[in-house]
């Protein structure tokens, strides 16, 4: 597969290293894929995750809700080797192969879990998020920071415009871990539709792995409490426009902030 590198980035045909991704339809549809990357751009990947946690600790704030993980957006370190997740051409790919008609607006960060870090809460992130306009050209992406838009609620300067989408596609990419053994924990958990106290199937975080899936009102998942390693990921989300969903499964099937 070729291609087009985003401003700065690499081209998807040289540091992919196989397109052998597994989808499985239980308890929903997901995809899953080892040895993403060419070992010598997951070993950068790796190395500059590393750099910021040890050079830029403050970075990484405790504020979501709930939540016992913290979190730094990757807007800021997409000039380096971790600015292949927000490029238009791993925004396609990754549109592409969950089947999804995404609008460019994309949220990314990176995440880490301390050793000992609780499980959090099935949830099936179907939820609104708000950019600023224009929407991003084609062969663009346009990321929740670029512009003066609160992405939960759209509030925003007057005379200022934006538009709301809906979360599409869910990744969880796994990087700058220790080897992941069985009962370490740190799984991403997924849940039977309907049934969020019923864990179906755990998605290792094994490093240069990713799990990826459509946001649906089905798509239950949370994070599995950890032993005495830490997870680090990035987690990102496309976006698809509102009235997709709104036709698709009703204004009801959104969860708002």
């Amino acid at each position: 597969m070729s291609s087009p590198p985003g401003p700065g980035g690499p081209d998807l045909a040289e540091v992919l290293a196989n397109r052998r991704w597994v989808r499985r339809e239980r308890p929903f549809p997901h995809v899953v894929a080892r040895d993403v990357f060419t070992p010598g751009f997951y070993a950068g990947l790796d190395a500059e995750f590393r750099r910021i946690e040890a050079s830029h600790p403050e970075v990484f704030r405790r504020d979501m809700a709930g939540y016992d993980a913290s979190g730094s957006d990757l807007d800021r370190y997409r000039d380096g080797p971790l600015g292949v997740f927000v490029s238009r051409a791993w925004h396609d790919l990754i549109a592409g192969v969950a089947g999804v008609t995404a609008t460019g607006d994309v949220t990314a960060s990176l995440h880490h879990h301390d050793p000992r870090a609780a499980s959090g809460w099935p949830h099936n992130d179907l939820n609104p998020g708000w950019f600023a306009d224009p929407p991003p050209d084609p062969g663009a992406v346009r990321l929740s920071s670029d512009g003066p838009v609160e992405y939960h609620r759209g509030t925003r300067p007057d005379g200022t415009g934006a538009h709301e989408t809906i979360r599409g596609v869910s990744l969880l990419f796994y990087l700058a871990n220790v080897p992941w053994q069985r009962g370490d924990g740190g799984e991403t958990g997924l849940y039977r539709a309907g049934r969020p106290d019923a864990l179906a199937a755990a998605v290792p975080p094994i490093n240069n792995s990713l799990v990826l899936f459509e946001c649906t009102p089905f798509s239950w998942h949370g994070y599995l409490a950890n032993a005495d390693t830490m997870r680090n990921s990035i987690v990102m989300w496309l976006h698809r426009p509102k009235a997709d969903v709104v036709e698709r499964w009703g204004e009801q099937s959104i969860v708002h902030w």
